[in-house]
């Protein structure tokens, strides 16, 4: 499944929710349904900054693709962060880097979310993103 497949998918799943008190709720459920994360993958290095609540964004790198584990200490943003590592995860860096998240616009998450939480979720995609760039520098080095 491809980057736009997920989002897509994503999209489709708010739909079918009439009002944002049960978007609010799936995104709850997305917070429930991330994998643990290990406890001593919770280092200050793994924190987002410019997330209100701490959010731990650990990146993993294995056979060319780059995988993440979150968690945060705030439901709402363990369900966003969750969102988007279940759109980001498995993908090469160069795909992590290219993509363009447009989910994030179509199920209206910049409206109806607070300022702090709008630039919160800002600042885990420009995270992802950063490491997507890093681990592409490196490979290009490397070569």
């Amino acid at each position: 499944m491809t980057i736009n497949e997920k989002q897509d998918e994503l999209v489709e799943e708010f739909e079918f929710l009439s009002d944002w008190m049960d978007k609010y709720e799936h995104i709850i459920g997305e917070a429930k349904e991330l994998p643990e994360m290990q406890e001593d993958l919770k280092q200050d290095k793994y924190i987002i900054k410019g997330c209100q609540s701490k959010v731990w964004l650990y990146p993993e790198y294995k056979d060319g693709k780059l995988y993440f584990k979150a968690d945060s200490d705030a439901i709402i943003s363990k369900g966003l962060v969750g969102l988007i590592v279940r759109v980001l995860s498995g993908y090469t860096p160069e795909e992590i880097q290219t993509a363009d998240l447009y989910f994030i616009d179509k199920i209206g998450l910049k409206e109806h979310l607070s300022p702090t939480r709008s630039n919160g979720l800002l600042a885990m995609v420009k995270q992802i993103k950063l490491y997507a760039l890093a681990l592409s520098t490196a490979n290009k080095v490397q070569q």
